[in-house]
C-alpha cells in the first residue's frame, strides 16, 4: 500500500481495514501486475533460530528485534556500580534483525541492521519536558550531520500505530526519492520494561533517591537512531551529478577521508618526496588519502565521488615558497596555503 501511496500511513491498522484498502484501490502486485490478493494475515517479524548440537534436541530461539532489553537488564548493575543519579541514560549500538515481508529501498528495510538506542531514566512527572529536550537534541544532531532541513519532518504516531509499551511515539521522517519514511524515533516507554522485568524476575528494579530515600520505578524516554538508515540517508542527501562530475557532498565531520594529498607529477622525485612529508604530517591528525595516479583532474573527480572535502596538490611552486594548492570539493575553488598552516586550516573547517 505504501509503495503505491507513499504519504498514506497504514502501519498498525486492523487487518480487515488493510484488506479493504487493497481491494478498494485495486493495488496490483509489483511482480505480476494482478490484483488477486489473499486477505491480510499476521506475520512474525522476529527471526526464528534453532540452538543446539543435536538436531532432535535443538531449542527454538529468536534473534533480537531491538537492542533495548539488554540495557534494561543492566539497569541494576549500572546504578549499583556507577552510583548514578536520575536522570541518567544507558546507550548501546548493535545489530538487530527483523523478518521484513518486503525488503529493499536501499538501506531502509533490511533483514539485518544497526541500531543505536538510548534508554534515559527519569522521574515520571518530568517525562514531557525530557521528551521535548530529546526531540530537540535529535533534530539538531541530524542537521549537524549535513542533512537538509527541508528533507526532514516530525510525525507523531496515532494510537493504533504505537507499540504496546509506548504512551507517546514520534518519528523523524526523511524525504526519500520513494517518499517520506522513518529515519529515527523517540518513545515514552513509561515504566513498562522495568516493571515487567521486576514482576517476572523477582529482582527489585526500584531506584532509591540518595537525597530523599524515595523509592520508585523510573520511567524511560527512548531515542532510537537507525544507523544503517542514516548511512543511506547521508548518501541520498549528499549525492549529486552534473555533466562534469559525480559529487558526494558529505559533512566534513563524517567524510571517510578528510584530505587527499597529491604530487602534481608522480615521476618527479622532489614533488613526490615533498608530498610524502605533508601526507605524514596530516595523517597524524586526520584520515588522509594518497593518490599519484593519472592526471590531476581525474584525481580530483575521484575524490569528489567518495566525499573527500579537500585535496592538497604539491607542485613546483611548493618547492620554491612552501605553499600548496588546496581545492574545495563543493565549490572546486583553489587557494594557496602555507605548509606550516595546513593543520590549522583543516582543523578550523571540520
Amino acid at each position: 500500500i505504501e509503495n503505491n501511496f507513499p504519504n498514506r500511513k497504514v502501519e498498525g491498522l486492523p487487518f480487515e481495514k488493510l484488506t479493504e484498502i487493497i481491494e478498494k484501490e485495486k493495488i496490483p502486485c509489483a511482480k505480476c501486475g494482478k490484483c488477486n490478493w489473499t486477505p491480510v494475515r499476521k506475520f512474525n517479524q522476529l527471526v526464528e533460530v534453532k540452538i543446539g548440537v543435536l538436531e532432535e534436541g535443538k531449542d527454538l530461539a529468536y534473534l533480537r528485534g531491538e537492542i533495548a532489553q539488554g540495557l534494561f537488564l543492566n539497569f541494576k548493575n549500572v546504578i549499583n556500580s556507577m552510583r548514578v543519579k536520575i536522570p541518567f541514560g544507558i546507550a548501546q549500538q548493535g545489530k538487530a534483525y527483523r523478518n521484513e515481508i518486503t525488503m529493499g529501498q536501499f538501506t531502509h528495510r533490511t533483514f539485518e541492521f544497526d541500531l543505536m538506542e538510548f534508554e534515559y531514566f527519569i522521574r515520571p512527572e518530568t517525562w514531557k519536558n525530557v521528551f521535548e529536550m530529546w526531540r530537540d537534541e535529535m533534530w539538531k544532531w541530524a542537521l549537524s550531520l549535513g542533512i537538509e532541513e527541508k528533507s526532514l519532518r516530525w510525525r507523531e504516531h496515532e494510537a493504533f500505530e504505537r507499540s504496546h509499551y509506548s504512551k507517546k511515539t514520534m518519528d523523524i521522517e526523511y524525504k526519500y526519492p520513494f517518499g517520506w519514511k522513518e529515519m529515527w524515533g523517540i518513545a515514552y516507554r513509561t515504566d513498562f520494561d522495568l516493571t515487567n522485568h521486576m514482576k517476572n524476575s523477582g529482582v527489585d528494579m526500584r531506584y532509591t533517591d540518595p537525597d530523599t530515600g524515595d523509592k520508585f520505578i523510573p520511567h524511560v524516554i527512548e531515542p532510537t537512531f537507525g544507523l544503517s538508515r542514516l548511512t543511506g540517508i547521508t548518501i541520498f542527501n549528499g549525492y549529486f551529478e552534473d555533466n562534469k562530475r559525480t559529487l558526494l557532498k558529505l559533512n566534513p565531520k563524517i567524510a571517510p577521508y578528510k584530505v587527499a594529498v597529491f604530487p602534481l607529477l608522480a615521476n618527479k622525485e622532489k614533488l613526490v618526496n615533498k608530498a610524502n612529508v605533508i601526507y605524514e604530517i596530516l595523517k597524524k591528525d586526520f584520515v588522509v588519502a594518497w593518490d599519484d595516479r593519472g592526471n590531476i583532474g581525474k584525481r580530483y573527480f575521484s575524490q569528489d565521488e567518495i566525499g573527500t572535502p579537500w585535496c592538497v596538490t604539491v607542485d613546483f611552486q611548493t618547492l620554491d615558497d612552501e605553499t600548496v594548492t588546496v581545492r574545495d570539493r563543493d565549490t572546486t575553488k583553489q587557494e594557496r596555503v602555507s605548509v606550516d598552516k595546513l593543520l590549522s586550516y583543516f582543523q578550523n573547517r571540520i
